[in-house]
């Protein structure tokens, strides 16, 4: 596939990491020589220094032979006319960052008339995965698929302590449900019967949604049941004012603290509800006990500082607010703050690149999350007539050590593989794959074809070879 990117900034830099191989030609384009450079040394990308709205920098790229077309510049207003000119031009498919709560309503306009295919806000969709989180009655995080049928869980093994010590194979705990990966010294692990586990470990344990949550309401150490009603949010910026909306619309009393005054103005008379805007420094002790802190249920971190965003959530937990979350800017530090005992940390980043990379693999990838700074992907796969993987058991395919089928949902029930478990078309796979095995989750479920990134575009343009094949 042929893919452009229209502005190197954090966003288009972590799509060219996810997209690139060798089944992807992807050109990259910036004004900044420094954000070429810098991307030119880690990713194997071809980069064109310009203005991507200009004609003359487009012409030279070539849009008629372009699958795909992303603007992630800093502008909204950039990236719709990037896109617009693009299919003009030819481009298959565009997409494009639009972030500003003015355009949020005009969505749907921006897509029908100026020919946009998908269009993907970081603020907003970090703040709907909050949102998700604060109104669920547990600490733990939890990922859900198949339509809510099967649940993703988080637990730490000090939470198991008479499970630490024994291997998998050895432990009964967890009926029907599987343990699909262990966040261990700062790597991932996929487990086996064999896997020992280690008291500092974090377990992800998978399986149908109910069985998961009666699990994690029998751990103690996890805490009773807990409804957010009072929330703290720390920084009014964008994803702070979708998410203050979000909260205000389940009726949950909102109080933001802001430190520009002309941005609590604008939050003051835009939010419709009943939400407390304080102007005052987040950072300010003082003020954080005057407004009462520790009383509140959640706390939510969205400073534009990574270093004041982990403050202040490890504040907010001395506090003893039962939940807390912080926005991270650096994708790889998202597992590392939460071993140090904050409950959430949120990277718009990636949340944003798995919708987009979700849009890219089309209706075989019925969701996708980016997990753990991006080392592992955790996807639901529409299983095509062709996989490799149908007609055998789990056990005759032999599943390599970095991926693991954790559930599958087969009409409308959920079914926890073993090795004498065989995989039907059109099963919803629940797959949990490290991103070096990717090729080899290719192999099972797309034999005939380049890849899960090519599903989309083999009935588009046809079975067009890049240039480099």
């Amino acid at each position: 596939m042929n893919i452009v990117i229209v502005g190197i900034g954090k966003l288009g830099f972590k799509l060219a990491e996810i997209l690139v191989s060798e089944e992807n030609n992807i050109q990259v384009v910036d004004i900044n020589p420094g954000a070429l450079t810098r991307i030119a040394n880690r990713v194997d990308v071809l980069t064109v220094q310009g203005n991507g709205v200009e004609l003359e920098v487009l012409d030279k790229i070539d849009m008629k032979a372009a699958d795909l077309v992303v603007a992630t510049t800093g502008s909204d207003e950039i990236n719709v006319l990037v896109c617009l000119t693009a299919k003009r031009l030819g481009s298959t498919r565009v997409v494009a960052r639009v972030r500003s709560p003015e355009y949020a309503g005009q969505i749907e306009f921006f897509k029908s008339e100026f020919g946009i295919d998908f269009i993907t806000n970081p603020e907003l969709d970090t703040a709907l995965d909050i949102a998700r989180y604060i109104l669920r009655g547990y600490a733990a995080h939890m990922e859900s698929f198949a339509g809510g049928k099967v649940g993703l869980f988080d637990v730490p093994a000090q939470a198991l302590p008479d499970l630490v010590g024994r291997r998998l194979a050895d432990i009964d705990s967890f009926p029907e449900i599987l343990v699909v990966a262990l966040y261990r010294d700062g790597d991932v692990v996929i487990p086996s019967g064999q896997t020992e586990l280690k008291e500092q470990d974090i377990l992800y344990l998978m399986g149908r949604r109910e069985t998961v949550t009666n699990f994690a309401r029998g751990l103690s150490d996890l805490g009773e049941r807990h409804v957010t009603r009072k929330v703290m949010i720390l920084g009014g910026g964008r994803a702070g004012f979708y998410l203050a909306q979000r909260l205000l619309a389940n009726g949950l009393a909102v109080k933001i603290i802001e430190q520009d005054e002309e941005r609590c103005d604008y939050l003051a008379s835009s939010l419709k509800g009943s939400a407390l805007v304080l102007c005052g420094d987040c950072t300010d002790l003082e003020l954080l006990q005057e407004e009462n802190l520790g009383e509140m249920d959640a706390l939510v971190s969205l400073t534009g500082n990574d270093e004041e965003n982990l403050m202040l959530a490890l504040l907010g937990k001395q506090q003893g607010v039962s939940k807390v979350v912080a926005k991270v800017s650096r994708s790889n530090f998202v597992p590392l703050i939460e071993q140090l005992g904050i409950d959430r940390a949120v990277n718009p980043v990636l949340i944003s690149a798995g919708e987009i990379a979700r849009f890219i693999q089309g209706g075989e990838i019925a969701s996708l999350s980016l997990m753990f700074g991006g080392q592992a992907e955790a996807l639901e796969i529409v299983v095509p007539d062709s996989a490799k993987i149908i007609g055998l058991s789990l056990a005759e395919v032999k599943i390599p050590k970095g991926l693991i089928i954790g559930a599958i949902v087969r009409g409308g029930q959920v079914l926890i593989p073993n090795g004498q478990t065989v995989v039907e078309a059109g099963d919803r796979a629940i797959v949990f794959c490290l991103r070096s095995e990717v090729p080899s989750l290719n192999r099972l479920f797309y034999p005939r074809q380049r890849g899960f990134l090519h599903e989309l575009w083999h009935g588009g343009k046809g079975d067009r070879k890049s240039p480099t094949s």
